[in-house]
This record gives C-alpha cells, structure tokens and sequence, in this order.
C-alpha cells in the first residue's frame, strides 16, 4: 500500500513539475509585434518575398523552425538572433497564434 502511494504521489509530481504548459494563442499575439515587422501584421503580408508567410502553417513546424533557429541547426542571419531571446513558451505561444490565422498560401505547380 505504502509502494502504491509513493508512486502515485511521485508520479503526479512529474506531471506538475514536467508537463508543458499549454500554448497560448492571446498571448502569442501580443509577442507577435517584432515578428510583423518582417512577416507582417496578419502574417500573409511579409516585407519581401524572401520572408516566409507565418498564417495557417501548422504549430509544430513553426515550433520546430524557431527551436532550430534557436540552437543555430537551422541558418538564417536575420531569424537566428531573433530566436535566441525566445523562451520555449514564447516558442509556443507564437506558434499557437500564427497557426490559429488564416493562411494566404497557394500551391504553385
């Protein structure tokens, strides 16, 4: 009885203290203001064609796009130094947000 309880207790301990925090799209908005300057406001209007549209891409590859600025395995001398004051949170929050939009992307072929 005593295994049963320890483990259960533990257990829930690791999901307090090891479980992600849920994304949070309000919030990805409001840390959004940097990114529309190049990505623009909506995320369909970048500054240039050489920057991507952020709206309606899918939360995980955005996620993973920012990480992989982040830690330099993806090249970029403009995002690289932009990711590197993200937190993971901001990370997913941003991703959150600009999933959450509308996207403007067109196949071409």
């Amino acid at each position: 009885m005593n295994k049963l309880l320890i483990a259960v207790i533990v257990g829930a301990g690791f999901a307090v203290a090891g479980g992600a925090v849920a994304a949070d799209a309000a919030a990805g908005k409001e840390k959004s203001q940097t990114c529309a300057a190049c990505h623009g406001p909506d995320g369909n209007t970048p500054m240039t064609p050489e920057f991507p549209k952020l709206a309606g891409q899918p939360a995980d590859y955005l996620e993973k796009a920012l990480r992989d600025y982040k830690k330099g395995a993806r090249k970029n001398p403009m995002m690289m130094p932009m990711a590197q004051g993200l937190s993971k949170q901001d990370i997913k929050d941003l991703a959150a947000y600009y999933s959450s939009l509308k996207g403007d992307l067109k196949v071409k072929y």
